[in-house]
């Protein structure tokens, strides 16, 4: 990552390229990692993406830069598949303990810091919760839609991607050829709706038969923000239009941060961030991802109740490149 003349250098994801890490302002380093979505606890797998973050911050800090490192709390609006379908993890948590989708996340919370403490990860400059921010991603819709990059159906208010013209690009890919990607992968059914398999939702529409209990009026109806624009309107409430580092797992690339990348430019006409990195799964065995919807997941109190210390696990990554998997057994 440095080297002996003080310099720094990332592998960037949207140039796919190593790169001299320069920042926007000489000194100071603005950076946006994403945070965990609070519905249950986060699992050795989640935590290797944030030793890898907390890792750059020591090294940016290390060389000098004062760091402002953002991270979001995402309490509504991810659903059970990125793509836009199945239930708001939030409720999901809320059903299976019998809680209120506040006292799950507060729970979460809590110990998602817990746990960071015990790996010895430094606690972002700001945390920043999804539910506290509705009144900024009403207004960033409402600008979206003015611009006309927005349009309604019957189940939300969608970005219409085909109006990017480099969509995709953090994925190596065009518009026509993620399209086509995700119509032969389908493993769920795509609303016959939307215009484009790549349109993501803004704000959804809470359903009519229920209320739920995260929901809110809007210009367009009484619902709920998608998981996209979240990190879109805290990263530019915080850290401004045009930031230097966006950090998160390789899973974020194809959805999540190529999402997030259009809803700013679309609106700004500037680069989100100038540096996109992202770290590489940990697995079982033969490349099993480790994740809560396969039921695969261990969690920082099982090592520690299986008699390690959790700084032995903080040590193993950092034995393997961030960018490549690191299988746990």
């Amino acid at each position: 990552m440095g080297n002996s003349k003080g310099e720094i250098y990332v592998f960037n994801t949207l140039t796919h390229k190593k790169e001299l890490f320069v920042p926007i302002e000489k000194g100071k380093v603005r950076m946006y990692c994403c945070g965990p979505t609070v519905y249950w606890y986060a699992h050795i797998g989640n935590f290797r993406t944030y030793i890898f973050e907390d890792l750059l911050r020591r090294v940016l800090e290390f060389n000098g830069f004062e760091v402002k490192h953002v991270m979001n709390i995402t309490d509504v609006g991810h659903l059970t598949s990125d793509a836009d379908t199945g239930e708001d993890k939030m409720e999901v948590g809320a059903q299976r303990e019998r809680k209120t989708v506040w006292e799950i996340a507060d729970f979460y919370t809590r110990k998602f810091f817990e746990d960071a403490e015990r790996l010895n990860i430094l606690r972002p400059t700001i945390v920043c919760r999804a539910t506290d921010h509705i009144a900024d991603m009403i207004e960033y819709i409402r600008k979206l839609e003015e611009k006309g990059y927005t349009y309604i159906i019957d189940d939300g208010v969608y970005f219409d991607t085909s109006k990017l013209k480099d969509y995709g690009k953090l994925t190596g890919m065009d518009f026509e050829r993620l399209n086509e990607s995700l119509k032969a992968g389908a493993r769920v059914e795509f609303n016959p709706n939307k215009r484009n398999l790549t349109d993501f939702c803004l704000w959804r529409f809470s359903p009519k038969d229920r209320k739920r209990q995260m929901e809110w009026d809007s210009p367009w109806g009484v619902g709920f923000p998608g998981w996209h624009i979240e990190c879109t309107v805290m990263g530019m409430k915080y850290l401004g239009e045009h930031f230097d580092i966006h950090c998160g797992g390789i899973d974020h690339i194809p959805i999540h941060h190529t999402n997030e990348i259009a809803q700013a430019e679309a609106l700004t006409g500037k680069p989100l961030a100038n540096y996109w990195l992202h770290g590489a799964f940990l697995v079982f065995g033969k490349s099993v991802r480790m994740a809560k919807s396969a039921g695969q997941i261990i969690t920082v109190q099982t090592l520690v109740d299986e008699g390690f210390d959790p700084l032995a696990f903080r040590y193993l990554c950092l034995t393997a490149h961030y960018r490549s998997e690191l299988v746990f057994t």
